[in-house]
């Protein structure tokens, strides 16, 4: 059932998140946080001509947040500044809205169960909204989910 399947991948990514470490060479940074489930996360991100080259991220959190943010890693490697922002955008749309999954999106799609629980919604775009900061804001202030 792919329902099961989606479950599996967001357990295997909270169990052993991927690029989960600092980056002391990073040259954007950004932290979140998410009061509502006490979510917590650093995002590294060494970006050169315009492209993702290295993106990692340290922080505490629940299942779908950790999971979000390692599949958010995977999901950013190779792409454009312009790339990333538009991911983000369809992850937020699929989280949000009713719309028809966006094939674009790769094994992002296991967190479209996610919008049948509006509070869970905060806890998979964290990572996402300090990502946004990282790559917009010349100095990023940390990120508080509100939505």
């Amino acid at each position: 059932m792919v329902d099961d399947l989606y479950q599996e991948i967001i357990l295997d990514h909270s169990k052993r998140p991927r690029n989960c470490h600092s980056m002391d060479d990073a040259n954007r940074k950004a932290e979140g946080y998410n009061p509502l489930c006490g979510d917590k996360l650093k995002l590294f991100l060494k970006i050169e001509n315009d492209v993702v080259k290295d993106v990692s991220f340290v922080g505490s959190g629940c299942a779908i947040s950790t999971a979000s943010a390692s599949l958010m890693t995977e999901s950013l490697k190779g792409k454009s500044r312009e790339e990333a922002l538009k991911l983000l955008e369809k992850f937020h749309e699929l989280l949000t809205t009713d719309t028809p999954i966006s094939k674009d999106l790769g094994k992002l799609v296991v967190f479209c169960g996610v919008r049948d629980y509006p509070a869970r919604v905060k806890c998979a775009t964290l990572a996402w909204h300090t990502l946004k900061s990282a790559l917009t804001a010349d100095v990023p202030e940390p990120v508080v989910t509100t939505e």
